[in-house]
């Protein structure tokens, strides 16, 4: 069986398609769904006060994605864990496919389990990433991915289109094996959001588990969800984890190189890739996005954080 954990914030009517996606393709794998409403103000989750498939909880504030899916896989008890986003929905397979994989007798060293994510024409989504090292962290924030690719964290490059191992899937659709979860902490709470499933599967390949991105299944992907509505909040959080992952995995030379790339010369060639493609409507969003960056490094700096 598997325990599925939706974090929510906001998620208005894709929230609603989510639960409806698990009840028509569930295929009575599902032991418990477990929602975790992270102080949402849209009514969004009103629907399930009465449901009796669905463990309802209501965090009254927004407690950071990676916190609160541990509070949802605390009140799991199956042996597999699902964590799915409140923009994706499930299609026929999407569940039977990946377990059956990680319950193979030969798959007993995979750890974790990603399938192919669609969106709504059907386009295989590139949702599979490098394990971010120093020098792929400087180039993305040089704007150097733009041109080289293959310089790139995301697999942009590879069409997605066979089964094979990767470093990391996109915490989109997170399936791994409870005992793992529970033997590495889960996630690490620091990482508000963004980056906790990259610390994640970093920390179980070193525990000797491979991750596996499957094509035999598929699932419906939006992509931004409702992050779409803050896009300064996502840009502040994004790079923040960001640092806080190199400071956590890299050297402190090699972390210090990654905070000044992101916080000195990523914003210019941000703002510059923004005026070439006269975006000028996103420059107000990457204003703010670093002035709380760098609010917080200062705050980090001089221990008022």
């Amino acid at each position: 069986m598997i325990d599925i954990v939706i974090v929510t914030w906001n998620a208005g009517a894709q929230l609603a398609q989510c639960i409806a996606s698990i009840r028509a393709h569930g295929e009575n794998l599902v032991g418990n769904c477990t929602v975790i409403d992270n102080g949402s103000t849209d009514g969004s989750t009103a629907f399930l006060d009465q449901a009796d498939d669905v463990d309802l909880v209501l965090a009254g504030q927004n407690l950071g994605f990676g916190r609160a899916c541990n509070l949802g896989a605390a009140r799991a008890g199956s042996p597999y864990l699902l964590f799915l986003n409140p923009d994706a929905c499930l299609l026929p397979g999407s569940l039977a496919a990946p377990l059956a994989y990680l319950q193979a007798s030969d798959h007993t060293g995979v750890g974790i389990v990603g399938i192919q994510l669609v969106d709504k024409a059907g386009n295989v989504q590139r949702t599979c990433a490098h394990t971010p090292t120093p020098l792929r962290l400087i180039a993305k924030a040089l704007g150097l991915t733009a041109l080289f690719g293959q310089w790139d964290v995301q697999m942009k490059t590879w069409d997605h289109a066979v089964t094979r191992p990767v470093d990391q899937v996109m915490g989109a659709f997170f399936m791994i094996r409870r005992d793992l979860f529970d033997r590495l902490g889960g996630f690490d709470e620091r990482f508000f959001v963004y980056f906790e499933e990259v610390d994640l599967s970093r920390r179980a390949a070193q525990a000797g588990y491979g991750t596996i991105y499957l094509v035999e299944a598929q699932a419906f992907h939006k992509g931004g969800g409702v992050s779409e509505q803050v896009k300064a909040h996502r840009l502040f959080y994004s790079l923040r984890s960001r640092i806080q992952y190199a400071f956590k995995h890299f050297s402190r030379s090699a972390a210090l190189l990654v905070s000044f790339a992101t916080l000195v010369v990523e914003p210019l060639s941000r703002l510059a890739l923004l005026i070439g493609a006269r975006r000028f409507g996103e420059i107000g969003d990457l204003t703010r996005g670093y002035r709380m960056l760098w609010r917080w490094v200062f705050a980090s700096a001089t221990g008022s954080a």
